[in-house]
Protein backbone atom coordinates (compact mmCIF):
# COMPACT_ATOMS: atom_id res chain seq x y z
CA UNK A 1 0.00 0.00 0.00
CA UNK A 2 1.20 3.47 -0.58
CA UNK A 3 3.91 1.61 -3.27
CA UNK A 4 4.61 3.85 -6.17
CA UNK A 5 6.11 2.57 -9.55
CA UNK A 6 6.90 5.93 -12.07
CA UNK A 7 5.44 5.39 -15.58
CA UNK A 8 6.41 8.91 -16.49
CA UNK A 9 8.44 10.54 -13.71
CA UNK A 10 6.92 13.10 -11.84
CA UNK A 11 3.83 13.16 -14.13
CA UNK A 12 2.20 9.80 -14.34
CA UNK A 13 2.66 6.84 -11.45
CA UNK A 14 0.99 3.80 -10.40
CA UNK A 15 0.36 4.47 -7.22
CA UNK A 16 -1.60 2.00 -5.09
CA UNK A 17 -3.90 3.55 -2.69
CA UNK A 18 -6.74 2.29 -0.51
CA UNK A 19 -9.82 4.89 -0.33
CA UNK A 20 -12.17 4.11 2.36
CA UNK A 21 -14.41 7.31 1.39
CA UNK A 22 -16.26 8.59 -1.73
CA UNK A 23 -14.68 11.05 -4.16
CA UNK A 24 -11.85 12.61 -2.79
CA UNK A 25 -12.23 11.03 0.60
CA UNK A 26 -15.32 12.30 1.29
CA UNK A 27 -17.40 9.88 4.15
CA UNK A 28 -14.36 8.13 5.12
CA UNK A 29 -15.03 5.04 6.87
CA UNK A 30 -19.03 5.25 6.01
CA UNK A 31 -19.00 1.65 3.92
CA UNK A 32 -22.52 0.75 4.67
CA UNK A 33 -24.20 4.04 3.40
CA UNK A 34 -21.16 3.72 0.29
CA UNK A 35 -22.33 0.27 -0.77
CA UNK A 36 -26.18 0.72 -0.35
CA UNK A 37 -26.83 3.80 -2.38
CA UNK A 38 -24.61 3.00 -4.75
CA UNK A 39 -26.06 -0.45 -4.78
CA UNK A 40 -29.92 1.74 -5.26
CA UNK A 41 -28.39 3.59 -7.93
CA UNK A 42 -26.97 1.37 -10.11
CA UNK A 43 -30.28 -0.92 -9.99
CA UNK A 44 -32.44 2.14 -10.85
CA UNK A 45 -30.11 3.33 -13.84
CA UNK A 46 -29.97 -0.11 -14.71
CA UNK A 47 -33.87 -0.52 -14.83
CA UNK A 48 -33.94 3.61 -16.66
CA UNK A 49 -31.64 2.29 -18.99
CA UNK A 50 -33.28 -1.35 -20.21
CA UNK A 51 -36.59 0.24 -20.26
CA UNK A 52 -34.93 3.11 -22.47
CA UNK A 53 -33.04 1.13 -24.61
CA UNK A 54 -34.96 1.61 -27.87
CA UNK A 55 -36.25 5.08 -27.64
CA UNK A 56 -33.44 6.86 -25.23
CA UNK A 57 -30.76 9.07 -26.78
CA UNK A 58 -27.81 7.13 -27.38
CA UNK A 59 -25.33 9.81 -25.92
CA UNK A 60 -27.95 9.90 -22.57
CA UNK A 61 -27.58 5.90 -22.63
CA UNK A 62 -23.63 5.65 -22.67
CA UNK A 63 -23.28 7.98 -20.11
CA UNK A 64 -26.17 6.21 -17.71
CA UNK A 65 -24.14 2.73 -19.02
CA UNK A 66 -20.57 4.59 -18.49
CA UNK A 67 -21.84 5.63 -15.07
CA UNK A 68 -23.79 2.37 -13.90
CA UNK A 69 -20.25 0.41 -14.22
CA UNK A 70 -18.04 3.00 -12.59
CA UNK A 71 -20.08 2.79 -10.10
CA UNK A 72 -20.14 -1.25 -10.24
CA UNK A 73 -16.80 -1.33 -10.62
CA UNK A 74 -16.13 0.67 -7.47
CA UNK A 75 -19.14 -1.39 -5.39
CA UNK A 76 -17.38 -4.45 -6.11
CA UNK A 77 -14.20 -3.45 -4.79
CA UNK A 78 -16.07 -1.76 -1.62
CA UNK A 79 -18.28 -5.21 -0.94
CA UNK A 80 -14.36 -6.98 -1.55
CA UNK A 81 -12.48 -4.89 0.68
CA UNK A 82 -14.27 -2.31 2.39
CA UNK A 83 -12.49 0.15 0.31
CA UNK A 84 -11.79 1.36 -3.34
CA UNK A 85 -8.24 0.57 -5.08
CA UNK A 86 -6.85 3.70 -6.78
CA UNK A 87 -4.04 3.43 -8.85
CA UNK A 88 -3.67 6.40 -11.73
CA UNK A 89 -1.49 9.15 -9.95
CA UNK A 90 -1.04 12.42 -11.96
CA UNK A 91 0.59 13.81 -9.14
CA UNK A 92 -1.14 17.18 -8.89
CA UNK A 93 -4.81 15.64 -8.45
CA UNK A 94 -5.98 12.89 -5.98
CA UNK A 95 -4.93 9.25 -6.99
CA UNK A 96 -8.11 7.64 -9.27
CA UNK A 97 -8.89 4.45 -11.11
CA UNK A 98 -10.51 3.45 -14.36
CA UNK A 99 -14.31 3.28 -12.72
CA UNK A 100 -13.80 6.71 -11.23
CA UNK A 101 -12.88 7.57 -15.31
CA UNK A 102 -15.96 5.91 -16.38
CA UNK A 103 -18.11 7.93 -13.99
CA UNK A 104 -16.86 11.10 -14.89
CA UNK A 105 -17.03 10.41 -18.78
CA UNK A 106 -20.68 9.41 -18.11
CA UNK A 107 -21.69 12.86 -16.49
CA UNK A 108 -19.70 14.65 -18.82
CA UNK A 109 -21.66 13.04 -21.68
CA UNK A 110 -24.75 13.76 -19.90
CA UNK A 111 -23.68 17.25 -19.32
CA UNK A 112 -22.48 17.49 -22.77
CA UNK A 113 -26.12 16.14 -24.07
CA UNK A 114 -28.28 18.33 -22.08
CA UNK A 115 -26.22 21.80 -23.11
CA UNK A 116 -26.43 20.24 -27.06
CA UNK A 117 -30.37 20.21 -26.45
CA UNK A 118 -30.50 23.06 -24.77
CA UNK A 119 -29.04 24.71 -27.50
CA UNK A 120 -31.29 22.93 -30.17
CA UNK A 121 -34.63 23.96 -27.83
CA UNK A 122 -33.17 27.53 -28.54
CA UNK A 123 -32.79 27.45 -32.09
CA UNK A 124 -36.30 25.83 -32.62
CA UNK A 125 -37.63 28.22 -30.97
CA UNK A 126 -36.02 30.86 -32.82
CA UNK A 127 -36.84 29.62 -35.99
CA UNK A 128 -40.29 29.31 -35.15
CA UNK A 129 -40.41 32.89 -34.10
CA UNK A 130 -38.88 34.27 -36.99
CA UNK A 131 -41.17 32.06 -39.63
Amino acid sequence: MGETIPVIEGVLHITNVSNSGGAFSILKGQTVLLTVIPAILIIALSVYIHMNRKRGGATVLLGLSLICSGGLGNLIDRVRYSSVTDFIDFRVFPVFNIADICVCCGCGLIILYMMLEKRREKAKTGEQSDG
